[in-house]
């Protein structure tokens, strides 16, 4: 073990600490910001902004290169001498003086558009923590639904086994035990497919971490009181001003409307004059001719000159450009109304699911209050052999499902409560 590289040993430890850990919503949350991919590739991009400012900076400085040219001449009809080679060498430099404040221009969109991907790659995350609520929630709703069935088939498999027991001394028919066996099996059946959602939620949560196929996982159990679900509500008005003032998306959105117009000032320039310096030193050599030294000594010579350059006519490409910017400017505005709108909708929607949950978890506390009682009478009853075993499986079923809407409303309603905290604050706890 010890010849290992230390970057496998690294693996092995996380793969070991990711396989035993009991996961928290927190957890999740800082597992994915280092490993999900989709924001890793926020980042990369992150990184090409700042390299894409950092070569607009870079314009203010001037250009420096050195140049060569060797050339052999071949005259077949020509007298005296038939070949020639000539050579040169020169050091240029160059700088912009100015292009109608297009360098400048350039640098603050650039600028613009850096803090744009980093918005960009913070409202990913945002997105995922949402995601991570959503699938986490949903796990844990599985999981405790599974116990749920899991009594229910328990319930069902030992008054089918009664069932046997009175069928065998006489007491009860063939039909009858045939009808609470279907139950039980029915029963099994739903907790089979109880076990699978839950591991279907658990994959989506492994996706989203960008975990193995061999990695375990188990959550973290939340415990919700039901004042806590029941709590009332912050006002709507209120929260969606709060998510106006938090969201990086719309944030995002007001940088690109700046950003389009760095754009029209950009293109604009095109239409302004240019000024530009250039200097040079070069030499050069011809063969045959003086010695190569001499040759090269009397060749030196020194240059210094200015460009001024003024466009008249470009086949409308200024014209085109700047009709473009400022198309993308207009468009940059239907996407900050329909940022606006999409806020006031997603508020709006989690404030009506989440008041109709606390509403529907209200009428399953009754419901499931009134089933309890029920299936306890009835199975009383259908000891004593007042009832037949279709009204003792109506009771049950009517138990479970009583137990699975209370269960789930409360699931939804803090789902919606959590939604509602994280558009006010940003951000989301897990007790």
């Amino acid at each position: 073990m010890k010849h290992l590289p230390l970057t496998a040993l690294t693996l092995l430890a996380t793969a070991l600490t990711c396989g035993a850990q009991t996961w928290s919503y927190s957890d999740c949350v800082d597992y994915a910001r280092t490993h999900n991919i989709t924001l890793q590739k926020a980042l990369l991009s992150e990184q090409t902004a700042n390299i894409n400012l950092d070569e607009a900076e870079g314009q203010w400085e001037p250009t420096l290169d050195f140049a060569t040219t060797h050339a052999f001449t071949n005259y077949p009809w020509g007298e005296g001498t038939k070949n020639g080679y000539n050579s040169s060498y020169g050091l240029n430099a160059g700088w912009t003086v100015w292009n109608g404040g297009q360098r400048e221009n350039t640098i603050r969109r650039n600028k613009i558009l850096t803090e744009v991907q980093k918005l960009n790659t913070g409202h990913i995350m945002r997105t995922l923590e949402t995601d991570l609520l959503q699938v986490y929630i949903n796990i844990l709703y599985a999981k405790e639904s599974i116990g749920i069935y899991e009594e229910a088939a328990r319930l069902s498999a030992a008054q089918a086994e009664r069932a046997k027991a009175l069928m065998e001394a006489g007491r009860a028919s063939r039909v009858d035990y045939a009808q609470l066996r279907s139950q039980a099996e029915q029963d099994a059946y739903a907790l089979v497919n109880a076990r699978g959602l839950y591991d279907t939620r658990r994959m989506e949560l492994k996706k989203l971490l960008e975990l193995g196929i061999d990695s375990s996982l188990e959550l973290l159990p939340v415990e919700w009181t039901p004042e806590q679900v029941l709590a009332s509500l912050p006002p709507m008005d209120e929260s969606y001003n709060l998510a106006l003032s938090t969201d990086l998306r719309l944030r995002q959105l007001e940088l690109q409307k700046e950003s389009a117009d760095a754009d029209i000032a950009i293109a604009r320039a095109g239409r302004m004059p240019r000024i530009s310096l250039s200097a040079g030193v070069g030499t050069g050599y011809s063969a045959p001719g003086r010695a190569f030294g001499t040759s090269l000594k009397q060749s030196w010579n020194e240059s210094i000159g200015i460009t001024f350059a003024l466009p008249i006519l470009d086949a409308k490409k200024t014209r085109s450009d700047v009709a473009r910017a400022r198309v993308q400017k207009l468009d940059a505005d239907l996407d900050i109304d329909l940022r606006h709108t999409e806020l006031a909708q997603l508020v709006e929607n989690w404030y009506i699911d989440t008041r109709s949950a606390q509403s529907q978890y209200e009428a399953a506390r009754e419901q499931l209050n009134a089933a309890i009682l029920t299936a306890d009478l009835t199975e009383e009853q259908f000891k004593l052999g007042l009832v037949n075993p279709v009204e003792l499986m109506t009771a049950h079923n009517t138990l479970t499902q009583a137990r699975c809407t209370a269960l789930q409303t409360k699931y939804m309603a803090m789902l919606g409560q959590k939604m509602i905290e994280f558009y006010r604050n940003a951000t989301v706890v897990l007790p």
